[in-house]
């Protein structure tokens, strides 16, 4: 069974440096700090087949807030029916007072109940061995501490260093003990229930419009194949449409393009509004918070 795992970050490389030693291969370079999109990675982790997803960074501020929530949805999609894990990466060195407020901006997106399924993932520079570390995460920062604690004691720290895969089996035992302490499944909610609705309607709609074209590639295997090596290729034709037909539903489908339609309409009545407003008060100045809104 494929293991689910939702990558989330707060700001800067930590969620991407996760992947990466996730799937033991330099997914993002050293140099990302952030993405526009949300994505979906598969891979291995100790022998385990997982899928990774990662969406931007929760205080980023190179996209606009409807950018944002469909972003919020689209990674919801690429782990329907729902995540497994959702691991909430930071950099040990870089913890602030201001992460100590991420879960209540986690259960904000993804519910109060997903706190049972996080678990805090720290990215760390130095050497993984010893009791140094464990010392500093449960006693020594009060911060940090607190910060595990809200999330219900659950931490690994990962090196930096994607080719540093000692601590893999150790780190696959923690998340499949989470997962079994939280009776065996995955995280699911209203959202993700929708979620996956729409992608089974989006994956319904493509079938029916690649019919045609599945139906000749029947045909073709029929000419060149026969008995049980026909059926054999049948299976895999079967498999890699099928595979390709999900991850384009997961991409796009009617929740994603219904919430893209209302964000470009959004857009639009703010800049009438801005250009009336600078218009009527043409010099004026003002600064305002950022403040980032969440949908459960």
């Amino acid at each position: 069974m494929e293991l689910r795992l939702l990558v989330i970050g707060s700001n800067g490389p930590a969620q991407f440096q996760l992947t990466n030693a996730i799937l033991g291969r330099e997914e993002f370079s050293k140099a990302v700090t952030g993405i526009p999109s949300s994505m979906k990675n598969t891979g291995q982790l100790a022998g385990r087949r997982v899928a990774v997803i990662n969406g931007p960074n929760i205080y980023t501020k190179d996209i606009t807030e409807a950018k944002r929530k469909m972003e919020l949805k689209r990674s919801k999609c690429l782990c329907v029916p729902g995540p497994h894990a959702l691991l909430v990466a930071f950099d040990l060195e870089q913890i602030s007072l201001n992460d100590i407020q991420m879960p209540k901006l986690v259960t904000k997106r993804f519910g109060v109940n997903c706190l049972r399924h996080c678990m805090v993932l720290l990215a760390y520079e130095g050497p993984l061995e010893g009791g140094a570390l464990d010392d500093r995460v449960l006693r020594s920062d009060w911060h940090l501490k607190e910060l595990v604690q809200k999330f219900g004691g659950r931490y690994h720290v990962f090196s930096k260093n994607w080719r540093d895969d000692r601590r893999d089996v150790e780190f696959l035992q923690k998340v499949e003990w989470m997962v079994a302490s939280g009776g065996g499944s995955f995280f699911s909610s209203r959202t993700f229930q929708r979620a996956e609705s729409s992608v089974r309607k989006e994956e319904t709609r493509i079938r029916r419009q690649r019919a045609a074209e599945m139906e000749r590639a029947g045909e073709e295997l029929e000419q060149r194949f026969s008995g049980e090596e026909l059926q054999r290729q049948r299976q895999v034709y079967d498999y890699v449409v099928g595979a390709e037909i999900r991850a384009e539903a997961e991409m796009d489908n009617g929740w994603l393009r219904t919430s893209l339609a209302r964000g470009l309409g959004t857009g639009l009545a703010v800049g009438a509004m801005m250009g009336a407003l600078v218009g009527a008060v043409e010099g004026f100045c003002t600064n305002t918070a950022n403040e980032i809104v969440y949908e459960n």
